[in-house]
């Protein structure tokens, strides 16, 4: 068998193969780390793997998918959707398992692959007759291709409400929050959108016009740059020394209002005024509402509601505004005048220029 090498096929094996070096980079490091999100991941990047491979073989001249293996499913399917949902949800909740209720969000995509795997076991001339006489005459492939839009619009519409919750609530948890922002799985969304859209658009207009393959390649090319940028960024993406747990409900149950007992309030408020003043946690990098919380021996809604109530910030300005105050203290420094501002800032408590 003969493999062609050239301008179309060439980029997409190289897509191809990052995707799957690092969906056994992110099995290994899940594995070792017992982290749910860097075993789903690893699945993210083989689904982005399967999206491009039909091309890559296609302009390869390998046509395997077609002569052996036709009407097999060849990608995640209707699955994609909800697994890069639930990715997102396991990257910001390190407790989260998958539990008996999740399976039906992935009950379209079971069914989906039950049926194509029990045509094809039927055999090649039954998957022919198949086709033309069920599939393509009852627009069974329609139908497929629209619950697969409607799961998308749906998924990422989810996605996008639990990333904007996450952003809301862990400038409440963090005193540094640009190495738990997570924007890569936004910027990750708006270009899987517009690929997507980009796919459908095309798929219309190739049904229009009769496009041929060529034409169909650059919304291809398109899924490789992502696979590359997915896989670097999703692989450098700092994980916090403690296992971080975001559950979308908590925003909504935690109350930050300032407690009904004023005194109580004004006891925690001057507990922590006290505690930033005179032992200055804001020193440490990598604070968080949870080690106030631990060192003051009360829980984080409690001080959640003195910070957001009684101060009237979140806890992340609430931090850097200790921050900001010593930096300009020590940028007067005699002793300081040598080190640059942004020395200065990380000995501070600062952990990045941003």
């Amino acid at each position: 068998m003969t493999i062609y090498l050239d301008y179309y096929s060439t980029p997409l094996w190289f897509g191809f193969v990052q995707a799957w070096i690092f969906a056994v980079l992110f099995w290994i490091r899940g594995r070792q780390s017992g982290r749910l999100s860097d075993l789903l991941l690893g699945f993210v990047m083989v689904e982005m793997s399967f999206s491009i491979w039909e091309y890559m073989l296609g302009f390869s001249g390998i046509n395997v998918l077609w002569e052996e293996l036709e009407f097999l499913p060849r990608d995640f399917g209707l699955g994609s959707a909800p697994l890069i949902y639930f990715t997102f949800r396991s990257l910001t909740d390190s407790t989260f398992r998958f539990a008996k209720k999740d399976i039906w969000h992935f009950a379209p995509f079971l069914i989906d692959t039950l049926y194509h795997v029990l045509v094809y076991a039927m055999g090649s001339d039954f998957v022919e007759h198949w086709k033309t006489t069920v599939h393509h005459r009852f627009y069974i492939f329609h139908v497929e291709f629209v619950v697969g839009v409607a799961m998308y619009i749906y998924y990422f519409y989810r996605s996008l409400k639990l990333y904007q919750a996450y952003r809301r609530w862990a400038v409440n948890q963090f005193s540094d929050t640009d190495q738990v922002s997570y924007r890569w799985f936004r910027n990750f969304l708006v270009v899987v959108a517009l690929s997507l859209l980009s796919q459908w658009t095309q798929a219309i207009v190739s049904l229009l016009f009769d496009l041929n393959f060529y034409e169909n390649w650059w919304d291809k090319l398109l899924a490789v740059v992502l696979i590359y940028y997915v896989s670097i960024m999703a692989y450098a993406q700092v994980q916090p020394s403690r296992g971080m747990v975001f559950n979308i409900e908590e925003p909504r149950q935690v109350s930050q209002q300032v407690s009904e007992n004023k005194e109580e309030t004004r006891v925690w408020q001057e507990k922590l005024r006290k505690l930033m003043e005179e032992e200055k946690l804001y020193l440490q990098p990598e604070l968080s509402l949870s080690d106030i919380a631990l060192r003051l021996k009360t829980n984080i809604s409690t001080l959640s509601g003195v910070v957001n109530g009684a101060f009237g910030k979140n806890f992340n300005d609430f931090v850097n505004e200790y921050r900001v105050k010593e930096f300009q203290e020590r940028m007067n420094l005699p002793e300081n005048r040598n080190l640059t501002l942004l020395g200065i800032a990380y000995d501070c408590g600062f952990n990045s220029k941003a």
